[in-house]
């Protein structure tokens, strides 16, 4: 059976998610199309809220 791949936006999600988790800089956003840039700095966001609420350590 194959496996098909996610989603690309979804993807971009959960890379910016992980980004966020491990503090990393929203700078460091490496997609320029914008719609996959803000679903990537969305999963920043709540990568970065889950930290900060102690959901998450470092």
């Amino acid at each position: 059976m194959k496996r098909q791949k996610r989603d690309r936006l979804d993807r971009a999600f959960s890379k910016g998610y992980q980004a966020g988790i491990g503090g990393r800089s929203k700078e460091l956003c490496p997609y320029e199309n914008l719609t996959s840039r803000s679903h990537w700095l969305g999963g920043w966001r709540e990568g970065v809220d889950g930290r900060l609420t102690g959901l998450f350590n470092k």
